[in-house]
């Protein structure tokens, strides 16, 4: 009779981690027990940076700290706003990707364990390589599936010399999406570029003490080697904002308003939830071509507006990607169903504009219904690529590639008007 073990291990070292997964599956042969078994790695270590901003060769047993300001550079401009480990798990991004690229740029190479408990390093020091496949990119995004990610060498971006933010805002949601298409044509380069519309602004005024216009706003921020530098970015895209109806820009210069604008920015979730008290959040997540971006966001704020909850649109619309925030109450059926719904016109809408089902929430389970469609063919060989690697699917099952829970009729993409 089969038995059924939950377990929550706490390996801290990679070998540690390795052992008990070779324990588990011995000599390549089915674990005779069948195990539930969840990772907690704690508190993660950095490695010593390198003069040349790359890490020093320090070995993994050693966990060199990093300076206090080497630390605090990390956290401001490598664009991520979560664990390592989750960020490169779903190849992620944050706020300064525009600028900086997402985690499929900035991971030079992983330490990766596999389901049998070998051990393997991609990636090197040198700039570029044409040995081999890309195992860091295969596993970048791989959601678990394929490996434990232990460690992640990252790329690091100095810090400008100079810096300025503002917030402008818009009379419709068409002018604020225009912009920053314009804005990026235009080449301008932007280090952040965020639109809120009218629902998540009055949230983040009410939340974090904001006082904006309650109306469809960029966030921006620019970054450059002088204050000149800076300024004339600021004012290419003051005109541009202009020309498509935006106004009231408001200018922080400072540390310390720049830290207030961008953690009210980066509570948005939090601010939407406080909306309606006692309710929870139901995320979601597309990306377009820029091109087709307006479009996009339009319609799918002609959507909400039949929405029976509260629902906020964020978005880090310079790379096409944009969040909604429905406000739920999961235990009612009629809310679920409607937002389920909502989700899915977003979502066969991006992909018959060209594009993609999460720019960077991942698939999970959620998504899964949309991954043949997006993929076709393709969907079947990342199926062979997870067999091959893990034939007894211990690593996340259920996700990423596995067939929807309730696999069914999805409709096409262009029976969404």
């Amino acid at each position: 009779m089969e038995r059924t073990v939950h377990l929550t291990l706490q390996p801290r070292e990679t070998f540690v981690l390795a052992q008990y997964l070779r324990h588990m599956v011995p000599d390549g042969r089915p674990p005779r027990v069948s195990s539930r078994f969840l990772l907690d790695f704690g508190l993660a270590f950095l490695h010593q940076i390198g003069e040349d901003g790359r890490p020093n060769d320090a070995s993994p047993s050693e966990h060199v700290p990093i300076s206090e300001e080497d630390a605090l550079s990390l956290r401001e401009l490598v664009p991520l706003n979560a664990t390592l480990g989750g960020m490169a798990a779903t190849r992620a991004s944050g706020t300064t990707a525009v600028r900086y690229g997402t985690m499929r740029e900035n991971v030079l190479g992983l330490t990766v364990v596999l389901a049998d408990g070998r051990v393997v390093r991609t990636g090197t020091r040198a700039r570029k390589s044409a040995a081999g496949y890309d195992l860091t990119r295969l596993f970048v995004g791989s959601e678990g599936t394929l490996g434990v990610i232990t460690e992640v060498t990252v790329r690091l971006h100095g810090v400008p010399d100079a810096v300025s933010a503002a917030t402008c805002a818009f009379a419709t949601i068409q002018g604020a999406v225009d912009t920053v298409i314009t804005t990026v044509q235009l080449e301008i380069p932007v280090a952040r570029i965020e639109l809120l519309d009218e629902v998540q602004m009055d949230a983040c005024n009410r939340y974090s003490g904001l006082d904006c216009p309650v109306a469809p706003t960029l966030f921006l921020e620019f970054h450059g080697p002088s204050e000149r530098s800076v300024a004339e970015q600021a004012e290419m895209v003051r005109e541009v904002a202009l020309e498509h109806g935006g106004s009231q820009f408001q200018w922080a210069t400072d540390a310390e308003a720049r830290r207030r604008l961008w953690k009210a920015r980066h509570d948005a979730y939090w601010a939407a939830l406080a909306l309606r008290p006692g309710a929870s959040g139901l995320t979601t997540d597309v990306c377009v071509p820029i091109s087709h971006l307006a479009q996009c966001i339009v319609e799918t704020k002609r959507d909400l507006a039949a929405s029976p909850v509260p629902v906020a649109l964020v978005g880090h619309v310079g790379d096409g990607n944009f969040h909604l925030v429905f406000v739920v109450n999961p235990d009612d059926p009629a809310e679920m169903a409607a937002v389920k719904q909502l989700n899915e016109r977003m979502v066969l809408r991006a992909l018959a504009m060209g594009g993609t089902c999460t720019g960077e929430h991942g698939v999970g389970v959620g998504k899964l219904p949309y991954m043949a469609r997006e993929h076709g063919e393709a969907l079947e060989v990342m199926r062979a690529v997870k067999q091959a690697l893990d034939p007894h699917n211990l690593m996340n099952p259920g996700k990423l590639v596995a067939p929807p829970p309730d696999a069914g009729f999805v409709p096409r993409a262009d029976d969404v008007p």
